[in-house]
């Protein structure tokens, strides 16, 4: 790979695609996207393009570590191939010059040489923290787990689960979503080796989730590749005929924008402010998306061209606006002033656009060099080496804790949503949302950045959950104004409260735009009017039931009720009940899926005779007809049934074990001490068999779901002081979540795979060590 080409090869300037110029000829791919991988390169030649690119920032001639990962990762998938053909050794060769050309830590470039080798390959998470150390271990061990998708069918659920996920990872180490950005990214270039279904169905999910995620992160060198590639091929021909457009004028471009740095250069110079200039057309899907919203034509886009303006300090922007506003006339509402008020992802900078002297309009930013490399690297901008080196990471994690308030918000209000089609919608709302803002000031003159259309419930809300439950009235600039009152720039907002206000209406829901609000409101009601929202929903399954003719005690069965418990993620079925009575869940798509399972059941089901004939023929029968069933669980008396493990208390190798012959689903094996079977009517009673497993030695090749609660002093580390001593033991962390009371108490709920019991206990035994645990309880149903 030349020079040349390895400069262009991740250049992704913020929302900067310099001149456009075709490469190879392609008509349909501006130079902004000649950052594809050069596939005929060697693996040899894009490594020490990568030893390169770290060299350039990294201080340390010792990068052995990074050769050691190389050598492995070769070797790991030395027998793999992508679908161009080209060795998958490339691709995690390429996500590492990604994060390279970020500057990312040293750790963080191992973990993406490695990111595929524990999914992909027989190595093993204990043989890369043993050759690699812990740090490096959970980085890989947390985008492995980002890419263990579910097997539903549903998609909303799927991709759900997926941003829950993230969020998640995130939240443990920011680097992991850093490195599954990259992994994305590289795959989004080489994507036209997908069938044109796949490429639509990543492209979308990559626009939806991973472009804003970037965003929110304030990586715009990816976030605007991102979108580049996405449009390309969820609209190709609307990307080809823009860029077409751009091409036919290309000429006559690069000439006004070199007239235009000109005329700014000598005007700064005038000034006697010292800048650094550089110009510039805007990235194909930022002018499709205003063409989209605004209802233009690429002709009336405003902001087509742009130039952007570096200077050494805060004092130089203003000089240098004063200086370009007192050269070129305005455009009246096109000022934006994001040092004063910066953007959440703490992007800075001001915009203006302005009116050149043959009439084409304009735009110019103009930061500090500081302002520029956070707007470059954003959050990654945390993790360069050079801040690594010389910090403790006490103070980087009090940083990044700081900078990262919206990430800790969608963690507190997805534990109160389990309904994944609400979850996904509020985080794609939220996202929508991101790139508008208003920015309004408390009466003590602090800012306040909300989405677009906010009214002062939105405000009173973003103060603290009790000032909008208490609001009774909003004054605007010391006027008193309604409640949907939509919050302008530069607005000074106090909110009226009333300890007795009745609290929120449900008519808020309908005019606030923030999902904080949203999701805060839905909360009080959830609380605050749940036995109203039980009997309400209860009365609206019974009419439906009816409208049927179905009653629903015929299809109120446990078995029915966990596949809509677990659909929907709720722990009973009166949260249920709850969800549909206050609008959250509808009646009709609940019992819908209940008929549906019914039914399903039905066609396979044996008759309650059938069953309870086998069951009262288990004491005629020896034990030499014993049957050997799954998981190595022997049971007695009953033939020719299928043999499942309940998810109530997920019983492994070691615990007392017993049978529940079902309706139609075969036995199901539970723990003696599980709830449900403790609780099981008396004249269910009958259907309960001997079981027990085949052998008393655990089988490590054989796993089984647990789910324990960890109950600890909130600290911080805990949840990672947790998944270390998991990783350690080589033991698969399948979910995790955790809640911190107001008190202090943190509950960390971990579901895993273990061989028996014996593994069990030993890893709860490990667990009772960790500072601040005061106990430990497995789920019994």
């Amino acid at each position: 790979m030349t020079e040349e080409t390895k400069k262009t090869n991740l250049n992704i300037d913020e929302t900067d695609h310099r001149i456009l110029t075709a490469p190879d000829g392609d008509p349909e791919r501006p130079a902004s996207l000649s950052t594809e991988p050069v596939t005929s390169g060697t693996p040899e030649g894009l490594f020490q393009d990568l030893i390169t690119e770290i060299r350039r920032y990294h201080p340390s001639d010792d990068l052995s570590q990074i050769e050691k990962a190389y050598q492995i990762a070769r070797a790991a998938h030395k027998e793999q191939r992508r679908r161009s053909g080209e060795p998958y050794i490339i691709h995690p060769i390429c996500v590492a010059i990604i994060l390279a050309q970020l500057e990312l830590d040293k750790e963080s470039i191992i973990a993406a040489l490695l990111h595929d080798i524990v999914e992909d390959t027989d190595t093993t998470l204990d043989q890369v923290a043993h050759d690699f150390g812990d740090e490096v271990a959970l980085l890989v061990d947390g985008v492995t787990k980002l890419t263990q998708l579910s097997v539903s069918t549903d998609k909303v659920e799927v991709q759900a689960e997926n941003l829950r996920k993230m969020f998640l990872a995130m939240a443990k180490d920011i680097r992991v979503i850093l490195i599954k950005l990259a992994d994305r990214l590289h795959n989004m270039r080489t994507l036209e080796y997908m069938t044109t279904a796949k490429q639509k169905e990543k492209a979308r999910e990559t626009l939806e989730i991973y472009a804003p995620i970037a965003d929110r992160l304030g990586i715009s060198r990816i976030k605007t590749e991102l979108d580049d590639l996405s449009l390309k091929y969820l609209e190709p021909e609307v990307y080809a005929e823009l860029y077409r457009s751009l091409s036919s004028t290309e000429e006559e471009r690069e000439r006004f924008i070199k007239n235009i740095i000109a005329e700014v250069r000598q005007s700064l110079d005038n000034g006697g402010i010292t800048a650094q200039l550089n110009g510039r057309v805007k990235h194909i899907f930022s002018i499709y998306k205003k063409m989209k919203t605004q209802g233009k034509s690429i002709d009336q886009i405003y902001d087509l061209f742009a130039i952007r303006i570096l200077v050494d300090n805060v004092k130089d922007c203003y000089a240098a606006l004063g200086v370009i506003h007192e050269r070129y006339k305005p455009i009246p509402g096109r000022f934006k002033d994001y040092i004063a008020m910066p953007k959440p992802n703490k992007y800075q900078s001001l915009h203006t656009t302005l009116i050149s002297s043959i009439g084409i309009p304009f735009e110019i930013q103009i930061r500090t060099y500081e302002m520029h490399r956070i707007a470059e690297y954003g959050i990654a901008a945390h993790w360069k080496y050079k801040e690594s080196g010389s910090r403790k990471l006490e103070d980087r994690e009090v940083d990044e804790a700081a900078k990262m308030n919206w990430l800790r918000e969608i963690l507190e209000w997805q534990k109160e949503m389990p309904d994944n089609k609400e979850f996904l919608s509020s985080v794609k709302n939220d996202f929508d949302m991101f790139s508008e803002r208003v920015y309004c000031f408390t009466p003590n003159g602090d800012v306040k950045a909300l989405p677009n259309g906010s009214t002062p419930v939105d405000f009173a809300y973003s103060i603290h959950s009790a000032v909008g439950n208490k609001m009774v009235g909003a004054r605007v600039n010391s006027r008193l104004v309604p409640i949907d009152y939509i919050i302008q720039n530069g607005d000074r907002i106090e909110i009226i409260t009333s300890q007795n206000s009745k609290g929120p209406s449900r008519d808020w829901l309908k005019s606030v735009r923030s999902s904080q609000a949203r999701n805060k409101i839905n909360q009080w009601f959830k609380s605050e009017s749940k036995e109203e929202n039980i009997a309400r929903g209860k009365d609206l399954v019974d009419k439906y039931c009816k409208s049927k003719g179905i009653s629903f005690s015929d299809v109120n069965k446990p078995e029915y009720i966990d596949v809509i418990l677990h659909k929907y993620g709720f722990r009973d079925w009166e949260a249920v009940l709850a969800a549909i009575g206050r609008g959250g869940l509808k009646e009709t798509q609940v019992m819908n899926r209940i008929f549906e399972e019914q039914e399903r059941t039905r066609q396979t089901e044996i008759t309650d005779e059938e069953v309870l004939s086998n069951v009262q023929d288990k004491t005629e029968r020896s034990d030499s007809r014993r049957k050997a069933s799954k998981g190595g669980i022997v049971v007695k008396g009953v033939h020719d049934l299928a043999v499942h493990f309940s998810r109530c208390c997920n019983p492994v190798p070691g615990d007392e074990i017993i049978g529940f012959v079902t309706r139609g689903r075969g036995i199901s094996v539970h723990r003696s001490d599980c709830v449900n079977m403790m609780n099981l009517p008396e004249n269910e009673r009958v259907r309960i068999i001997e079981a027990e497993w085949q052998s008393a030695e655990e089988d490590s090749s054989q796993k089984y779901m647990v789910e324990i609660k960890v109950f600890a002093t909130n600290r911080i580390g805990l949840v990672v002081d947790i998944s270390r001593i998991f990783t350690e033991r080589g033991v698969n962390i399948l979910a995790m979540t955790a809640r911190t009371s107001k008190q202090g108490k943190s509950t960390v709920t971990i579901g895993f795979e273990v061989a028996g019991t014996e593994e069990l206990n030993t890893l709860q035994e490990k667990l009772r060590q960790i500072p601040g645990v005061l106990d430990i309880e497995r789920n019994a149903g």
